[in-house]
């Protein structure tokens, strides 16, 4: 199966300046080794963002792109927006950018590997198939 990973894992994995014994990265490792990571333009377009050296920010891009991209269509949009209103109807609040990568998810029978709760929040409230798409893993901070 393949695996989206979330902005909070790529960013943990990225600020590291030596080798981490984490849990998470770990499981982020052997999704890459595996072959099995996707990423979803609007999670590159995150990762990339807030890069002020050039050279840093040429060098990632291009790391980037041996990472497969999923095109989005409009079921996507529209499924984000369900879920959106799905959530609001619960009192849950959410980033659009949080639903789109769960209707990515959907459509592409993928996992979402993260580190943060939005994920989780965001399931309790959604009762469709898309729950079995959530694996959090908690970030401890050890390395």
């Amino acid at each position: 199966m393949k695996v989206i990973v979330d902005t909070s894992v790529w960013s943990l994995a990225l600020r590291r300046k030596k080798p981490v014994t984490d849990l998470v990265i770990a499981k982020f490792t052997r999704v890459i080794a595996a072959g099995r990571v996707i990423l979803p333009g609007v999670i590159r377009q995150e990762i990339l963002s807030g890069i002020r050296d050039k050279s840093a920010y040429k060098k990632l891009r291009d790391k980037l792109t041996a990472f497969p991209n999923y095109p989005l269509n409009a079921d996507d949009y529209e499924t984000a927006a369900e879920y959106f209103n799905t959530c609001r109807d619960h009192g849950i609040q959410g980033a659009n950018t949080d639903f789109l990568i769960c209707a990515i998810a959907n459509r592409h029978d993928c996992l979402i590997l993260m580190t943060d709760k939005v994920f989780d929040i965001f399931f309790q409230a959604h009762s469709s198939a898309t729950t079995r798409f959530c694996v959090t893993l908690p970030y401890t901070g050890k390395n």
